[in-house]
């Protein structure tokens, strides 16, 4: 919910951001109805995305905080209920969640719901509780990058962590850096988009926007982390099959206290010059038995993209096996 508000002689607009005011209303506005019978002396006028309260500044203010308690409750649980609506504007504590569902990781904008659909992305889920630093590698459109980002939202809006800090080397796939326009930040913004992509699904623009600009929130290329010590800090290490063994070494002990890492990438699409000089599946290999690291790995059946896609890593697999045995 927007926060910025305009007084005009008793009169305040209060903007709903981060979820469809639909929702918020209720089915023919029933609960917008409800609202306005638990705050009698205030006249409530909704327009779209915005209502209009009108009244005395102390029971304005009494209806805002309550009303950002009611979001909150939302964007959490992706669910309403005319107890919930009751319990949050006559108490102002909503005092029962709503029905869990076990697979959910976070509620994203508008009520969408992120969760583990897959077996493997349960198996992320679950080793998270267990361990700092977990691995995840698998073919495209598998969801463990998806998923990764998730648990980093749902870590920061629990507390567990105070920033949640995403990288991935700045490797080109075919297209040079240095004839790309732009300065140095517009060269790097496409290799980093999909992780924009994911926050974006996530965390209203509004807020996601203030996150980036106070660093609650950082999205920046792997050479930037060497020299930093990240403590109490989600860290989503993407793409890290176009690391080199010295470079992943390096990302891991950045690790700082009340940390997570998670390192996701795809061993069959490694963009470097030289193949073998990705060091993801050598550090996989020496921290294998590590207490404290989780390794999931991900496989076709955990592709939740188009259904082609699934297809498509099929035959990629079926030609790279006739060469290597060429």
């Amino acid at each position: 919910m927007k926060e910025t508000r305009e007084r005009f002689g008793g009169e305040r607009r209060i903007d709903i951001e981060g979820v469809d005011p639909r929702e918020l209303y209720g089915p023919g506005e029933m609960f917008l109805e409800q609202m306005r019978e638990l705050h009698p002396t205030l006249k409530i006028i909704a327009r779209g995305s915005t209502l209009k309260v009108q009244g005395s500044q102390s029971e304005v203010d009494r209806f805002e905080r309550r009303l950002e308690g009611l979001v909150s409750y939302y964007v959490k649980y992706g669910y309403l209920s005319t107890e919930a609506v009751d319990q949050a504007f006559s108490t102002g504590v909503i005092e029962h969640d709503a029905p869990v569902d076990k697979d959910v990781i976070v509620y994203g904008n508008n009520g969408t719901i992120v969760r583990a659909r897959t077996v493997n992305q349960r198996k992320l889920v679950s080793l998270y509780d267990k361990n700092d630093l977990l691995f995840a590698t698998g073919p495209a459109g598998s969801g463990k990058t998806y998923t990764a980002i998730a648990l980093a939202v749902r870590a920061l809006k629990e507390k567990h962590v105070r920033r949640i800090i995403l990288t991935r080397p700045a490797v080109e796939a075919g297209e040079k850096l240095g004839f790309l326009p732009g300065d140095m930040k517009e060269k790097l913004d496409p290799y980093l988009q999909p992780l924009y992509d994911a926050l974006n699904d996530m965390i209203p623009a509004a807020k996601l926007q203030k996150y980036l600009e106070e660093g609650t929130v950082q999205i920046a290329p792997l050479a930037y982390m060497r020299g930093r010590t990240l403590d109490h800090a989600f860290v989503i290490l993407d793409e890290a099959q176009n690391t080199t063994l010295s470079q992943i070494k390096m990302f891991l002990t950045r690790m700082g206290r009340s940390a997570k890492f998670i390192v996701t990438g795809d061993v069959t699409q490694v963009d470097l010059p030289n193949r073998r000089d990705s060091g993801l599946t050598r550090a996989m290999e020496l921290l294998r038995n590590v207490k404290g690291i989780g390794i999931v790995e991900f496989d076709k059946r955990d592709i939740v993209r188009h259904p082609l896609v699934k297809d498509i890593v099929e035959a990629f697999d079926q030609a790279d096996t006739l060469i290597d045995n060429a």
